[in-house]
């Protein structure tokens, strides 16, 4: 049984920090690209980082860049999104996903299995 499982997400003031924790279990791991994607109250799920099977290439959205950092731990199946410099507009749920193309992708629709979410909430 494939499952993803978010955990880390919680309540910070703005310019804190999170660091998110992705649990891959069902699959083998090493075959998938992973990603995090986050939807806002509102609006539609976007992406925010992946990373590719062995970690050496990383995108990140712009509006993310030089704040979080996404890593990934092969040998425990597990997946990072460290979060600094925290801002209102990253209140949202943030998803952990896998993709099993050979592409690093931002494109929501190739991801194959999904987790069930985590809330982060940045307070002012």
């Amino acid at each position: 049984q494939v499952q993803l499982v978010e955990s880390g997400g919680g309540l910070v003031q703005a310019g804190g920090s999170l660091r998110l924790s992705c649990a891959a279990s069902g699959f083998t791991f090493t075959s998938y690209n992973m990603g995090w994607f986050r939807q806002a109250p509102g609006k539609g799920r976007e992406f925010v980082a992946a990373i590719s099977r062995r970690g050496e290439i990383i995108q990140y959205t712009d509006s993310v860049k030089g704040r979080f950092t996404l890593s990934r731990d092969n040998a425990q199946n597990m997946v990072y999104l460290q979060m600094n410099s925290l801002k209102l507009e990253d209140t949202a749920v943030y998803y952990c996903a896998s993709d099993s193309s050979g592409i690093l992708t931002k494109s929501e629709a190739r991801y194959r299995y999904w987790g069930q979410g985590t809330q982060v909430t940045i307070s002012s």
